[in-house]
């Protein structure tokens, strides 16, 4: 359970969420740019390069690139509905 509250402790603190935030994003960069990297050194060697089945398989990164923000959007997304339409006041039901 130690994890939990580490957890926690990462969340109530604003300074703790900020460094988190920055290094998932710098993942997600460094997630694109080796995508690039190991598609420039093994152009050859990807059969979905050579034979592509949609135009933007041709665009190093594009995949990682497409899967972050999908993921980022999900999340941003789901927070609002969640906000807007899904939660109750506190006094509902009273």
């Amino acid at each position: 359970m130690w994890i939990i509250k580490y957890l926690e402790k990462i969340i109530e603190n604003p300074e703790e969420m900020k460094k988190v935030k920055k290094f998932f994003l710098y993942f997600g960069v460094l997630l694109v740019a080796g995508d690039v990297i190991l598609i420039a050194l093994y152009l050859t060697d990807t059969a979905h390069l050579i034979h592509p089945y949609f135009p933007w398989d041709w665009v190093p990164g594009f995949s990682s690139l497409y899967g972050f923000v999908s993921t980022y959007l999900i999340v941003v997304i789901s927070k609002w509905v969640g906000h807007a339409f899904l939660m109750k006041p506190e006094n509902y039901y009273d």
